[in-house]
């Protein structure tokens, strides 16, 4: 009997959970469709007379909606290519190859997460638009981001999950480094790479800060930063000013829950594949 109240009152907690973590998603939705804010608690459970798609269509006239998609899907795209390219090598060199500096590259790769963007924003900025002149520029969007401590570590885990026979194996039969990366090790990584992938993308999709200092012309803001501008500029003078913001959020957050959803299965494979060592 206590065994049975212990398991109720786990999947009780866990129930709280999930719905204080749903809850703002739901919400969200919901005052996207309202037509007329309605903040009162009765107000989360939509009436079909107040619901329409007129925020929707509100906010694509004020910041148009597809031009600024198209803009954060190039940013986000070719960071997470480059990511791929350049961590997917990076982790096989740690996780795989012997030479000086090995563990101060690997300690210098976590020091990095632990430092915030804005530390190196400044001379970031210097560097991309002063001297490369990259303003207003995909490319001045994307370099910063296109070497991810995250994605290599993911990636060097991987490679030191496999085991050393498969690359044994590879050196006996007179395969280099680089072979054995790409005819041996890169075939396997697709779960490593689809969950680098999918932490790569959510940092871009949802960046601001710097997407809004290196951008002026508004033909070339990612949907973050349109959606930011026109909150703080001109959203007050919609007819109902935070269905508006909410519809732009929902626009916002539909790609990463879709790709996340979608690639959800390999997060359990790589986290299974990494916890195994033959």
């Amino acid at each position: 009997m206590s065994r049975t109240l212990q398991r109720l009152t786990t999947y009780g907690f866990v129930m709280i959970g999930a719905l204080a973590s749903i809850f703002p998603l739901y919400y969200m939705v919901v005052g996207s469709f309202q037509l007329k804010a309605d903040s009162a608690f009765s107000g989360l459970v939509p009436r079909p007379g107040n619901l329409g798609l007129t925020n929707y269509r509100d906010v694509d006239k004020a910041i148009s909606l597809l031009p600024s998609l198209a803009n954060s899907a190039i940013f986000t795209l070719g960071t997470v290519v480059l990511t791929i390219v350049v961590g997917l090598p990076a982790g096989y060199a740690l996780a795989r190859l012997r030479f000086p500096g090995k563990t101060a590259v690997a300690a210098g790769l976590i020091l990095v997460l632990a430092l915030p963007f804005q530390v190196m924003m400044i001379p970031l900025y210097i560097l991309v638009v002063r001297d490369y002149g990259l303003a207003d520029n995909f490319l001045g969007m994307i370099l910063p981001f296109a070497v991810n401590a995250t994605a290599v570590l993911i990636f060097r885990q991987f490679f030191v999950a496999l085991p050393d026979e498969l690359f044994d194996a590879a050196h006996i039969d007179g395969a280099g480094e680089l072979k054995t990366l790409m005819l041996v090790a890169a075939p396997l990584t697709k779960p490593a790479i689809i969950t680098a992938s999918v932490i790569t993308f959510i940092g871009p999709w949802n960046e601001f800060l710097w997407p809004f200092l290196i951008t002026k012309k508004h033909s070339m803001q990612p949907l973050a930063v349109s959606l930011g501008e026109y909150v703080s500029t001109n959203a007050a003078t919609a007819t109902n000013p935070y269905g508006v913001i909410l519809a732009g959020a929902c626009v916002l957050a539909v790609p990463v829950i879709v790709l996340f959803l979608v690639a959800q299965r390999y997060f359990t494979s790589a986290a299974l594949g990494s916890g195994v060592k033959e």
